[in-house]
């Protein structure tokens, strides 16, 4: 290990009255390094909120679970959907954005 990692483990069991948010029953072991500088970030937000560090990290993971994740999934099925064809033409694209359009002139 270098002086710029740290090695953290990304498990622990948890006491009812120290729930991660969102806890499940059934939790995976997972071990990563990461720079001591992401790791005295998450330190000190964890102080701030005065929760273990594992929280802050499990709540940061969703975090861009939610974001970015749903933004690959959604990039790969969209390139899925090319593959296998279904796609729309110029013709009715610009048929549904006129379509579009006159109905929010209408409701003006």
């Amino acid at each position: 290990m270098t002086g710029a990692d740290a090695c953290v483990t990304l498990c622990r069991h948890v006491a009812q009255e120290e729930a991660v948010p969102d806890d499940q029953p059934l939790t995976s072991h997972v071990s990563l390094r990461v720079p001591n500088d992401v790791i005295e970030a998450f330190d000190r937000i964890a102080g701030a909120l005065e929760r273990p560090r594992s929280w802050v990290m499990l709540r940061a993971l969703r975090q861009y679970l939610e974001q970015e994740g749903r933004e690959v999934e959604e990039d790969t099925e969209s390139l899925a959907e090319l593959d296998r064809g279904e796609t729309v033409s110029s013709e009715e694209l610009h048929r549904r954005l006129r379509k579009i359009e006159k109905t929010r002139a209408q409701e003006k």
